[in-house]
């Protein structure tokens, strides 16, 4: 197999985030004078994370190596992706280049913390490439469950190296064309030194479902539940979703009202951008509710997940100002539980029974990541040299490692990665020479990396044990006790 390399050149991968979690995606690429970054995003706090609000990605290697950065090369616009963007950028701020709808979403997010004007930002279309220091990257049409998604070739001095983002290979997407699998082949063919595939669904077998399917689970919906409001929950950054309940709801003839600070955000600037289409005055308002007989309205929200003070979550806890559950109501959860959501996910679904909605949660989502049949084509038309597993839990990588080895790649070829290892990949080998820190950094409130370990040990105590609290009153000048001692 052919490799572009030049003689004895070697690049560094050092995975910042993403790895030994589902979340917190970014990754520099370093050679000679320059680094790149692929991604920058946030992870939810796990339960003993009392009070965190965030976490985003330890860039102290980055600040450490300013003079190098080039620049922000982002896949798609996913939380995991790109949450963390407006933290990072205030310590490190370099240019940001992606897809059409993955910068207007990262805008949105600029212009609250107002960074608009101190960022630059470049809309890269597919096909094309950029130049940044020693690197040259080119974007290649991918499929996932949000448009205007990309994966990645990285071309350096050592060789190059496919990072496939968050994908899945979808013969029918909702909205755009199909994946590039032939630019894949064309990569392949003339050598490829390193893949970074996707994990997230690794240890499914089979194909993934193709996100029309989705559609026709609402068409029955809308069809059978006739005499009530249908009120949809799923991703906010899920736009083909989005659309696809549109379209149900065009067929049936319901009005549209977006519910959830992010999802109307997100579905603004689709429909802006012409990635959601829908009739003229389709869109109402949720002050226009009443306007309206139930069977005519549809409602798409946020908290799919059951986070707490998201919309759903709101509604079923009878908190939401504007909407309140009727037992005529059909709840359709457009999502799996993201592990370790379970819980929260079926109070919500309990709670809205209770009221006497009808919940509907089977086949009413597919996801948007390759499963292993998916995954073995994209090493078959890529042929890489090395293997490197992305995007999972160690299971996943694990088992994503495994997979590449059945298919002919050598186990020393294989590389099975933490968050902060630095792997120095050549021609010749590969091997982790150094490790940076790569922690994750707690966002909890305005504040961001003031909180440790130990204030999260303090607040475990508190929340099991409680505190004591002495009251006394001493009299100014003899220090005779006039009142207490009051213990609380």
């Amino acid at each position: 197999m052919k490799n572009n390399v030049t003689d004895g050149k070697s690049i560094k991968i050092i995975p910042l985030g993403g790895l030994e979690q589902i979340g917190m995606n970014i990754t520099a690429f370093e050679c000679e004078d320059s680094i790149i970054v692929v991604d920058c995003g946030l992870s939810f706090p796990d339960d003993d994370m009392l009070g965190i609000d965030l976490v985003i990605p330890d860039i102290s290697y980055l600040k450490e190596n300013i003079d190098k950065v080039k620049g922000f090369v982002i896949t798609h616009a996913h939380e995991d992706h790109i949450g963390a963007l407006p933290y990072v950028l205030k310590e490190i701020n370099v240019p940001i280049y992606a897809t059409n709808l993955t910068i207007a979403i990262i805008e949105n997010k600029l212009k609250e913390h107002e960074l608009i004007k101190k960022t630059k930002r470049k809309i890269i279309k597919y096909g094309h490439s950029i130049n940044l220091g020693c690197f040259r990257v080119e974007f290649i049409r991918t499929n996932h469950s949000i448009a205007d998604s990309t994966a990645l070739a990285i071309y350096s001095p050592a060789g190059v190296i496919v990072h496939t983002g968050d994908f899945k290979i979808d013969y029918t997407p909702v909205y755009g064309s199909v994946i590039d699998l032939p630019r894949f082949a064309e990569i392949g063919k003339k050598g490829v030194l390193a893949l970074m595939c996707d994990s997230t669904n690794v240890l499914r077998p089979g194909y993934t479902m193709s996100e029309k399917t989705v559609g026709k689970k609402f068409d029955n919906v809308f069809a059978e539940n006739t005499n009530g409001r249908i009120i949809v929950a799923t991703f906010a950054s899920n736009v083909d979703r989005v659309q696809q309940v549109v379209n149900s709801a065009v067929k049936y003839g319901r009005k549209v009202v977006i519910e959830g600070r992010s999802m109307v955000n997100i579905v603004n600037t689709a429909i802006e951008l012409g990635y959601i289409t829908m009739p003229d005055n389709m869109l109402i308002d949720i002050e226009q509710l009443k306007d309206y007989p139930d069977d005519k309205i549809v409602i798409i929200t946020t908290g799919s997940q059951g986070e707490s003070m998201a919309a759903l979550s709101r509604i079923a806890s009878a908190i939401h100002k504007k909407i309140q559950i009727k037992p005529t109501d059909t709840v359709v959860f457009s999502s799996n539980p993201i592990p370790g959501n379970e819980k929260s996910v079926f109070k919500v679904i309990n709670e809205l029974s209770m009221q006497g909605a009808k919940v509907i949660f089977e086949d009413a989502h597919v996801s948007g990541h390759a499963c292993q049949e998916e995954i073995k084509l994209i090493y078959t038309l890529v042929q890489p040299k090395y293997a490197i597993p992305v995007h999972g839990e160690f299971r996943h990588l694990t088992s994503h490692a495994e997979l590449a080895q059945s298919l002919g790649i050598p186990k020393e070829n294989t590389f099975v990665l933490s968050s902060g290892d630095v792997l120095e990949l050549s021609d010749d080998g590969g091997k982790v020479v150094g490790k940076v820190p790569a922690q994750g950094v707690f966002v909890d409130g305005l504040g961001v990396g003031d909180v440790g370990n130990i204030v999260l040990r303090d607040r475990q105590h508190l929340s099991e044990n409680g505190l004591l609290i002495i009251v006394v009153t001493f009299e100014k000048h003899s220090n005779q006790i006039l009142a207490g001692p009051d213990i609380i």
